[in-house]
């Protein structure tokens, strides 16, 4: 590789500038003739040269290690003796039980690392400089290789490009040629992750960062992409996974949000020296879980105008008046949280600041804001309880971030003239700074304190266009309360990123009220009109017929450590008064229903002093269920009550009791244990739940309401959540547009809605017709040209079939037939169980053109109820001899579902063996519990297991849903043996029994009762 030896070094790559390009310009028109992968890797390669990375031709470990020996001495002046280095390397580098994890905590947390000397002495040794980040020095290796079983690899990989960082391997760059699918490079750093990366010593364990490209499309991500951050945020805290979902990678853009997505482009700017140590040393947040997050560009550019705010109105005495503070709108559901507490850390760092007050507005905040500010880091924020508590926190030099809320802020003010703490720096941060800071609170506060800076963060601003016509003239507007717009990221930034989903609304039309006017002086007599009996039972039974369709129950997915049945939703009602009828309605109409057949429905509300108002926000209800009259307040103590028999709960609606309701019956719609919640307009802000999809909506919601109300349903959750889902029973059709309108822009409607049925159903019928004709049922595919187009197409058919399933139209429409569909399933898995096999035997000969939608198959697929419903059809029916037919619709339902192909030998030796009477059920248990022992016992005794170890490992695995393959337990499962053989006999051994154990516990997992669910 001497051509990437001597190069020039371009000085911008060490400028001290913004880490995000304030407005990138592309340069030349790009080539146009066909470039290869190879090709690609070298341009990339010089372009990193040319920013101050020197190209390092490395080969083997041996010369991996003595380089990282190398820049470790140059970063810390020391030169390290031959015992010195073995031991520090043994012990504070590669440690033998450690993982991605461990590694990741060093790197972000603790990367001055102590070095015990020969003579005794100690010295702190860098790993990385956080404080001057241009003392680390950029590497730069390429097509670095891991053999067949060296260091216990599982297979043999050769890995694209990687970026050392003082000679630790943290970013990895995984490059496809172009016109080739990028989820593809994703797909293969997944598989990496699984097969090699721990090889050897396990330093490409230390990437924090994976950038995929295929050229013309570049992203990133962090060693844990969020897909782990869904199974945290359940409350499902076992699984660790590295990665595993592309719906979770990022563009880099520039602070216009226009994405940079062409591999050079991002290469000057992404790996810009001073933007990419920026990005690993700041703009990286390990939570209090061990999950990596990485910013994306627009929250990094609004943490780093707020922080030069704070920097220019400090120098510039501006300091206690609005030109100090701005404001940053950032759509909803686009992680203002994440940017918020990255602001305040690295603001409560600054020397002129003595304090940063992270003000929330409603109790309910306040409590999820705590835990994201805990889970982002144990003991960075102090919440309080009580004004008290407030009082010793600020009057505490030690606690440097305080979580309020500004009642609490306000009453402190009230209680406290002339404290000394007025006259300090501090920073006041508000989260989601709505109409409730506009009012005299606001100006308390703003008189109180001298010394600040004032920022706000909001999805839905405040403009002239959406505010009251109330209240004081001057504080009318978001820009007025908190001055300028320090940056934006609007919802048609968010869709077009993926970042959060479009939308899809349903107006049903009910039953005729006259005209339902949008104003405030009518609209009394409207509701009471809108709350006619017929009309209401109309509504609900709408929603019970629809709702799985609408959620997606026939689907299934992985939700943390467990299976789950499609999503959940909300029922925002227009008043207590109605959401009352409607939840007596939904107990009336489900009372006749066997309870395995009833929707789960919660219902919650609280006092609010009006609850229509004229501006399009939604008042805020607080948790004083003591205003409320006292047939509210029983009706809710009732539906609190069947609460409790559902879930084995004891709240009520006393004040503490009524606050932990709400947490516990936020945590349930977020695990997805509860289908329906029904509110008036508490969860319609602030609410952040992945699981749930559909918003169905009778109440009149305009602006800023109406986008905070529909953001509830489209937060990403996984390939099968395609948007969020309103069904409106009120014609909300124009606020609809107007509200897109103000936070997007007028051309926003065809980004943030998505295309009409017609439109799709046209595009899936004349594919299904491609299908058909091109691939016959009858005829074999033979040639890999032919599998590939096939595999292509029937991809696209699933993704639209996904989308087209919550249509009401698409009922009975459906043009392939249950059969044609099952039997086309098993075609399209045979397809990908032959091509991941070839690229296991041969990594060299992997067809980098094919993305299976293996999700979409998932959702669809049968399970064992089903085949054991076969099974008792075939008992019944089979009589002397064999219905051949029911056994053939057993082998092709079993064939067309992803987790029961493993499973075919097992179902079928049952079908051959069931008995002329008996339980089936109890016969199939029977029979999975003996084959489940057999194997497991087949596996101790090949492998020499522990067998009460392996028996507890795998009964852990099942339980927990997932085989543990990092920490101690797999060990304890391992005949005793030295792990430091000089063959690495110990890891390939660990490595064997892990799959052995993976390849067990796939095939019974999800097959019986004890502690498995399909």
């Amino acid at each position: 590789m001497s051509e990437f030896k001597a190069m020039h070094y371009d000085p911008i790559a060490v400028s001290s500038e913004s880490t995000v390009v304030a407005e990138f310009h592309a340069g030349a028109s790009p080539a146009t003739s066909y470039q290869s992968e190879a090709h690609l890797e070298r341009e990339l390669i010089k372009l990193l040269q040319s920013q101050a990375y020197e190209y390092l031709p490395v080969t083997s470990e041996a010369q991996l290690i003595a380089n990282l020996r190398t820049q470790l001495e140059t970063l810390n002046s020391i030169e390290f003796s031959e015992a010195e280095w073995e031991r520090f390397f043994a012990e504070r580098v590669a440690g033998v039980n450690e993982g991605v994890v461990e590694k990741t905590v060093r790197i972000q947390e603790d990367p001055i690392q102590i070095l015990r000397r020969d003579d005794g002495s100690t010295k702190n040794i860098a790993l990385i400089d956080k404080k001057n980040i241009h003392n680390n020095r950029l590497q730069v290796i390429n097509q670095y290789e891991v053999g067949r079983g060296e260091g216990g690899a599982s297979y043999a990989n050769r890995y694209d490009v990687t970026v050392l960082v003082n000679g630790l391997p943290m970013v990895h760059i995984e490059l496809k040629r172009r016109g080739v699918d990028i989820r593809e490079a994703f797909n293969q750093i997944d598989r990496y992750q699984r097969d090699s990366f721990w090889a050897g010593s396990g330093l490409f364990e230390y990437v924090q960062l994976f950038v995929i490209s295929n050229g013309t499309l570049t992203k990133y991500y962090s060693n844990t992409t969020r897909s782990q951050h869904l199974a945290e945020a359940t409350g499902k805290k076992k699984r660790r996974k590295t990665s595993n979902s592309f719906e979770f990678t990022s563009w880099w853009a520039d602070a216009q949000n226009k994405p940079i997505q062409d591999l050079p482009a991002f290469a000057k700017t992404f790996f810009a020296k001073h933007a990419l140590l920026n990005i690993l040393t700041r703009y990286c947040v390990l939570t209090a879980d061990r999950m990596l997050l990485v910013m994306r560009p627009y929250q990094i550019v609004a943490t780093e105008r707020i922080l030069q705010k704070i920097d220019i109105s400090t120098n510039y005495r501006q300091l206690g008046t609005v030109a100090a503070g701005g404001y940053v709108w950032h759509t909803t559901g686009s992680g203002k949280t994440l940017t918020s507490f990255k602001t305040a850390q690295l603001a409560s760092k600054l020397p002129s600041v003595d304090k940063v007050l992270f003000v929330v507005d409603r109790k309910d905040l306040d409590y999820q804001t705590m835990r994201e500010y805990d889970r982002f880091e144990k003991g960075a924020a102090n919440s309080n309880s009580s004004t008290a508590v407030l009082k010793r926190q600020l009057e505490d030099p030690g606690a440097r971030i305080i979580i309020t809320t500004i009642q609490k802020l306000s009453t402190f003010i009230k209680a406290n003239r002339g404290h000394q703490i007025y006259s300090g720096h501090v920073v006041i941060i508000f989260d989601e700074c709505h109409r409730s800071q506009f009012g005299d609170m606001h100006t308390a506060i703003t008189k109180a304190f001298k010394q600040y800076n004032l920022f706000g963060f909001t999805g839905t601003p405040i403009f002239a266009a959406n505010a009251g016509s109330g209240g004081n003239l001057q504080l009318k507007t978001t820009e007025q309360a908190f001055g300028d717009k320090l940056h934006t990221y609007t919802i048609v930034d968010a869709i077009t990123d993926k970042n959060v989903l479009p939308f899809r609304i349903d107006y049903v039309n009910t039953i005729k009220v006259g005209h339902v006017a949008n104003k405030q002086v009518s609209a009394i007599d409207t509701e009471r009109a809108l709350l006619a009996p017929e009309r209401l039972q109309q509504v609900v039974t709408y929603v019970r017929e629809h709702f799985d369709q609408k959620t997606k129950r026939a689907e299934h997915y992985t939700l943390g450590d467990k299976r789950v049945h499609g999503f959940n939703a909300l029922f925002a009602t227009a008043s207590i008064d109605a959401a009352r009828l409607y939840y007596q309605l939904f107990r009336q109409q489900q009372e006749s229903l066997p309870p395995a057949q009833r929707l789960k429905v919660g219902l919650i509300y609280s006092y609010a002093a009006n609850e229509i108002v004229e501006d399009g926000a939604l008042e805020e209800e607080d948790f004083d269920t003591s205003a409320l009259d006292g047939d509210a307040r029983s009706f809710l103590e009732g539906a609190i009550q069947d609460y409790n028999r559902l879930f084995g709960t004891s709240f009520d609606t006393s004040a503490d009791r009524f606050q932990n309701y709400y947490k516990d019956l936020s945590q349930r719609l977020k695990q997805r244990e509860i289908d329906l919640v029904i509110v008036v307009n508490m969860f319609l802000t602030g609410f952040d739940a992945t699981t749930l999809n559909t918003l169905f909506v009778d109440k009149n919601l305009q602006t800023h309401g109406l986008i905070q109300a529909y953001s509830r349903t489209n937060r990403i959750l996984n390939s099968v959540k395609t948007y969020g889902n309103i069904v409106s029973f009120r014609n909300l059709e124009d606020a609809t547009n107007d509200a897109i309108a103000l936070f997007g822009n007028k051309d926003a409607r065809g980004i943030v809605l998505l295309k009409p049925y017609a439109e799709y159903y046209g595009e899936y019928a004349s594919k299904v017709s491609e299908l058909l004709t091109q691939f016959p049922l009858e005829t074999r595919i033979i040639s890999e040209a032919a599998q590939k187009e096939f595999i292509k197409l029937f991809g696209a058919i699933l993704r639209l079939q996904n989308i087209l399933t919550s249509f009401d139209d698409f009922a009975g429409h459906e043009i392939l037939t249950d059969r044609q569909s099952q039997d086309y399933h098993s075609t399209y898995l045979n397809f990908y169980a032959d091509f991941r096999k070839a690229q296991t035997a041969d990594k060299e000969t992997i067809n980098d053109d094919l993305v299976f939608e293996i999700d979409l198959i998932k959702q669809v697929e049968i399970n064992v109820d089903y085949i054991l419903m076969l099974v008792e059809k075939f008992r019944q029916q089979r009589g002397d001899g064999d219905d051949k037919e029911i056994k053939a619709e057993i082998s092709r339902a079993v064939s067309a579902s992803p987790t029961l192909r493993n499973k075919k030998d097992l179902i079928e030796d049952f079908v051959e063996r069931v008995s002329a009477d008996g339980k089936i059920d109890e016969e199939w248990r029977t029979y999975v519990a003996a084959r489940r022992e057999s194997e497991l016992s087949a596996i101790i005794e090949e492998e020499g297991l522990r067998p009460d170890q392996a028996r507890a490992f795998v009964e852990t695995a099942f339980r927990d849903g997932v085989i543990s393959a990092t920490g101690t337990a797999i060990t304890k499962v391992l005949p005793p043996g030295s792990r430091f053989s000089a063959r690495n006999e110990h890891g390939e051994k660990k490595q064997r029994v892990l799959a052995k154990l993976g390849e067990f516990f796939e095939r019974f997992f999800g097959l019986s009762s004890s502690g498995m669910t399909d």
